[in-house]
């Protein structure tokens, strides 16, 4: 058996401990001699099977290949990164100048390369601030604007958010008393004036972006929610800043500003196409007072996320978009010639994509991809990089809305793989 300190000072081993750390090493060292004793490995191959143990970097995400057909997938990250807000990323990971005039050489506000293309973005708003996520801006509206008052909503727009968050909770926990008005499906405008009062902190008006009531409904739009007296926040949640042809029904921050709310919040990882991030865009002393508040400081946004969420705003579109507005034609075409490459293993199928992300329910994506047989969905996922597909009527679907043209020769060699 190949000694530990031996297996360790090996030129190729010792590289591998300046990328991925000592203990990544060791641990892969430990595997390959396992194998060795379990006479999986030859002793004079155990340096060999160390290095194909070894993980990529030292971090423990795998990137995929999403052919779930989902755009926004929640579960695999939301929107991926346009290959300009990765150049910023890595641009910000050491020294930066993200507090720091670097003219006049003293403190300079934080992100504000960033907040400025935001600013630039939805030039309807009259400031605006980022922080960690969509719920922390709504908790943070509700710790300035509504401490110890209440919360007027609708009943019909009590969400509930992923891992079983419910919106009511969330803004109780900041100290906030919300007052429920209407009913599932049908709320009036008079049933907002008779709620409000001088104990009220702000009327909120939020998209169900992840669920559709459909029938008997009415709902009070934000520009006679305005006519009653206290401000109107507006939880958008997708982060759509502009209108967008293709989601006629899905809200964007330009619009409700227009509108006359008093505050939009929406978060950056989804339609948007950038980083996890909650965007606050309003009123500019509105906005100044949740800038300046004690508890921004424990939610704002590292210098990774400022960085992302700038390239996103100023550069190329990102995936997101490109996804969304895929040409159905194109994508039917590449799945034929993946069908072809795979002959009698795979078969090109006309499919239906998904924004996802509690994004435009209902909404749905004409799209292409390749049906295989539902057994190679598990060795699929443990392919480098992972392919992950969705289960339909007995197939594995690997839908191609979401999949970079430059992945569909992954997609092919994992599936080749896979059969054999």
């Amino acid at each position: 058996m190949p000694r530990t300190d031996v297996m360790l000072s090996d030129p190729r081993l010792a590289a591998a401990q300046e990328t991925l750390g000592r203990v990544l090493v060791k641990a892969a060292v430990a595997s390959a001699q396992q194998r060795v004793r379990d006479g999986l490995a030859e002793p004079g191959a155990a340096v060999d099977a160390a290095l194909a143990l070894l993980p990529a970097t030292a971090g423990g995400l795998k990137g995929v290949v999403n052919a779930t057909g989902v755009i926004v997938h929640t579960n695999l990250g939301r929107a991926p990164l346009s290959p300009a807000a990765v150049a910023a990323v890595a641009a910000a990971a050491g020294y930066t100048d993200v507090e720091f005039d670097l003219s006049g050489g003293r403190r300079a506000r934080r992100g504000r390369t960033a907040l400025a293309a935001l600013a630039q973005a939805v030039p309807e708003a009259g400031a605006v601030h980022v922080v960690n996520n969509n719920a922390a801006a709504l908790v943070l509206a509700a710790t300035v604007l509504a401490p110890g008052k209440e919360i007027v909503i609708s009943r019909g727009e009590l969400v509930e958010i992923g891992d079983g968050f419910r919106l009511p909770e969330l803004l109780e926990s900041a100290g906030s008393r919300l007052r429920e008005v209407g009913t599932t499906n049908r709320t009036a405008l008079r049933d907002y004036q008779d709620a409000c009062g001088p104990g009220t902190g702000f009327i909120l008006k939020v998209h169900p972006s992840n669920y559709r009531i459909e029938g008997f409904t009415s709902e009070v739009p934000i520009e006679r929610l305005t006519t009653i007296g206290p401000p109107v926040v507006a939880d958008i949640g997708s982060g759509l800043l502009r209108p967008d042809p293709l989601l006629p029904g899905e809200p964007d921050a330009a619009g409700a500003l227009l509108q006359g709310a008093a505050l939009v919040t929406a978060s950056g990882d989804k339609l948007l196409g950038g980083p996890q991030a909650g965007l606050l865009l309003g009123d500019e002393h509105l906005v100044e007072r949740l800038r300046r508040h004690p508890l921004a400081r424990a939610l704002r946004v590292d210098k990774l996320t400022l960085a992302a969420l700038e390239a996103t705003l100023r550069g190329p579109l990102p995936p997101v978009h490109r996804s969304l507005h895929a040409n159905v034609t194109e994508l039917t075409r590449r799945a034929e010639r993946l069908a072809r490459r795979l002959g009698d293993r795979a078969e090109a199928v006309a499919t239906i994509a998904r924004v996802g992300g509690g994004g435009a329910p209902g909404v749905e994506l004409p799209s292409a991809g390749i049906a295989v047989h539902e057994s190679l969905a598990a060795r699929l996922r443990s392919y480098d990089p992972p392919v992950v597909g969705r289960i339909t009527g007995g197939r594995l679907v690997l839908d191609l809305r979401a999949v970079e043209p430059g992945q569909d020769d992954v997609i092919a060699a994992a599936v080749e793989r896979a059969c054999t």
